[in-house]
Order: C-alpha cells, then structure tokens, then sequence
C-alpha cells in the first residue's frame, strides 16, 4: 500500500505535516478530510531506498551489467514468479524473494528497480515497463492484462509457457546450425594451412628437378600463392560481407530487400518463413488469449517478426482492422510481397541470369500460407481466434523441427562429398608430378 505524505491546517490555523497509507489518493484526501484537517498539498512519499549510495553513484546490490536478459533466465524467472502468485504471495515479496536469489546482472538489476517502484505507488507493469532491457512490450502488455483481469497468476504461467516454446525452437535451429559451422570453419582452418605451409614445399620440389607441372598441379598452386599473399582476406571477407549486410539494412529498402532474399531463398527461405509464422502466431494467440487489444497485440506481434515483409504486413492487417475489416482478408491480399528492387540485387549474386530467373519465379509467392489464413478465419467466426493462433503455431513448430532435422541429415553428407573433392584435388594435383618424377628418375637409371 503507498504512502501518501501531506501538508495540511487544521481548525485554528495550525500548520500540519504527516504521512497516510491508503490504497489511492482520493481514500488518503477523504481520510485526511475525517481527521478535521484542510489540505493544502499531497504527494505518494517515495521509500526510502533499502539500498545506500556509494560514491560512483550505483545502488548497494546493482552491477554493472552489459546487454539484456537471455530468454532462458527470463523464462525461469517468470515460471517461479507464476509459482508464488499461485500460492498467495504478495507480488512484492514475491520480487523480493527473486531479486534476492538472481544472480548479479542485467535481472537482478531490473528487479532492484521494479521493488523500488512498486514501493513507490506504481503498479507491476507500470514498474516492468520501466527496465525494458529485461522486460519487452510484449511481457509488460501481457502483464498489465493480468492486472485489468485479476488474473496475474495466469498470465505469468501463458508468459512462461509462450517463452519455453520460443526458447526450444530457437535451440533447435541454432542445434542444427552448430555441426555444419564447425566443420566449415576447421575445414577451411586446415585447407589454409595446406596451401600456406605444404604446398609450397612441394614446388620448391618440382622446380629443383625441373618437372613439367600439369594444368591441376599449375592451379593448386596459384591457389597456394594467392592464399599465402593475401591470407588475410580469409577473415576479412565473410567480416566484410557482414558489415556490408549490416550497413545495407541500416536503410528501408536494403532491409526489406535482404529479408525477402531470405524469405525466398532456395531450402533455408522456408525455415525462415516457417519459423516467422510460428513466433507470430503464437505471440498473436497469447496476447489475444490474455485480453490485450487486438490493435496493440498486432502491433506487439509486428515487433516480435524481425522480419521487414511480415512486419509490413502486419501493419497493413492492423490498417485494415482499424476501418473496420476482419484479420483474415487483409492476411490473404497482403501476403504476396511483389517485387522489389533490393531483393532482385541479391538474387543476382547468384549466376545473374540463372538468379534473376529464380527471383521472378519466386517474387509473387505467398509468405502465409492459405492454411494459416484458413484457420484465422474459422478462428474469428467461431469466436476462438487464439485457439486457432495456437494450433497454426503448434503445426509450425513441429514443421520447422522436421525441416531442421532434415537439413542437418542432409548437409552431412553433402560436406563430406565437397570435402573429399577437394582433399581429392589436392591429392591427385600434388602427386601426379611426382609419379612423372619416379618414372623420369627410373628411366634415368635404367
């Protein structure tokens, strides 16, 4: 409960300053009222912060903290904070017991500040709202729902499950990517260091006995002169095409090309595209399932695309709806992006020709499938839009964990076969000069 402190007179003229708990102001000014007193000011007195300043200025029990919160820590918070709200704890000391078993960083400083708010007068999501680095519009609006419907409890168990999901699909994806990567990059370590050390040990070789070098053997060696020249390019290059990437999306066009190179992009476009639809999906349904306003849950879920196609379309869905439409209909005449200049420069990195051709065979497929839009519908004429949002969810997340599991299988072997073509390169590029060699010397001694 807040406390109020105020200034106020009472019947001869005496000046009166004091300090009231009430739920609200207007229950502190009547009370104040009943004691015979005339107010002349009131204010919410902020608590008197449990933690002393040192000299640099930070509170007792804050660290420095770079960064947000990683989703795993948030979800088991918000998992044991669903827990102490079942059993009855008041929402401060349920805070209270968390800040005081988190770890020191970006959490546990967040939730120094949330206590410190709510003493203050504010309520949980006014508070959480406050420290965004740990708790996003999506958490505060859910939130702030649970309170207008005295179902605080609820909502935190939908966070938490939401979170779990979000969290176990991403690590399948960054599971499936890990193997790939590592081969990829201890390859690449051990081929440099063929071309670097190894190779030109062998010319120096070919060149003391003056062998005639065939064409393979010619260009194994260009390769090694050029990556012994220029081995610095071997970091720099992927480093500089990510900076370029970075830079490109910095504007409107070049993000919202690249993100439709990537929607269309041959095998790895529809994990991308299926991964999307599953996170926004699902952050529809749960808003939408929580009570929040199906304006500001569209707005939230565009947020939470990452993805400059399925956010202008969310917006054009969200346009629709506030003159009076339906979701589905706009979800079905805006899901076919058209095209656009920026992503026809990606595709063109390709064989230009054979890149060009793909991007106007792709540019005017769907990125929402008539199933999701289907089901939306059904969902609004049934009144159960969330269950709907769930069960497209669901579908999707099942589809990309089999679509996962089966690029892993089969970038197995397709690393193994580029693999042994190019130790098979090397092999038959070095050793052919010197079968000539043996053959040239045993002639010399017969």
């Amino acid at each position: 409960m807040p406390t109020y402190q105020f200034e106020a007179m009472d019947a001869t003229g005496n000046e009166i300053k004091d300090v009231i708990d009430a739920p609200t102001e207007e229950e502190a000014q009547a009370t104040i009222r009943q004691m015979g007193y005339f107010i002349t000011k009131i204010s919410v007195k902020k608590s008197r912060k449990t933690e002393q300043v040192k000299g640099d200025g930070k509170k007792k029990g804050k660290t420095l903290a770079l960064g947000g919160v990683n989703l795993k820590t948030l979800t088991t918070f918000t998992r044991q904070l669903s827990i102490l709200q079942d059993a009855g704890l008041p929402i401060l000391r349920s805070l209270r017991i968390l800040e005081g078993q988190s770890k020191p960083g970006a959490l546990k400083n967040s939730l120094i500040d949330v206590c410190d708010e709510i003493e203050a007068g504010s309520t949980l999501s006014e508070a959480m709202a406050k420290s965004p680095k740990a708790f996003n519009r999506l958490y505060v609006n859910m939130i702030k729902a649970g309170e207008a419907g005295g179902a605080l409890e609820i909502i935190l168990q939908r966070l938490a499950e939401f979170q779990e999901r979000a969290s176990s699909l991403r690590r399948k994806v960054k599971g499936a990517l890990v193997y790939p990567v590592a081969v990829v990059t201890f390859a690449t370590a051990i081929l440099a260091l063929i071309m670097i050390f190894i190779v030109p040990s062998f010319e120096e070789i070919f060149a003391d006995f003056e062998v005639k070098l065939p064409w393979i053997t010619t260009m194994l060696i260009e390769i090694s002169n050029f990556v012994c020249d220029f081995w610095f390019l071997l970091p720099g290059i992927p480093l500089g095409i990510y900076l370029l990437l970075k830079l490109i999306r910095k504007f409107q066009a070049g993000r919202t090309g690249w993100d439709l190179f990537l929607l269309k992009m041959p095998i790895f476009g529809q994990l991308v595209e299926k991964n999307i639809v599953a996170r926004t999906t699902r952050t529809l349904g749960t808003l939408v399932s929580s009570g929040v306003p199906i304006l500001e849950a569209l707005n939230i879920t565009k947020e939470t695309s990452q993805n400059a196609i399925f956010e202008n379309l969310y917006h054009k869905v969200y346009e629709a709806i506030r003159e009076g439409e339906s979701i589905a209909r706009p979800l079905k005449e805006n899901a076919r992006p058209g095209y656009h200049p920026m992503a026809h420069f990606f595709w063109c990195c390709y064989p230009p020709a054979i890149g060009a051709l793909l991007y106007l065979t792709k540019m005017n497929a769907s990125v929402m499938d008539d199933m999701v839009v289907n089901m939306v519908d059904v969902g609004e004429e049934t009144g159960e839009l969330d269950t709907m949002l769930y069960k497209v969810a669901d579908t999707y997340d099942e589809e990309v964990a089999v679509l996962t599991d089966s690029l892993t299988r089969l970038m197995e072997p397709l690393l193994i076969i580029v693999l042994g073509v190019i130790v098979g390169f090397i092999v038959i590029a070095l050793f052919m000069p010197l079968i000539q060699l043996i053959d040239s010397l045993s002639g010399a001694k017969k």
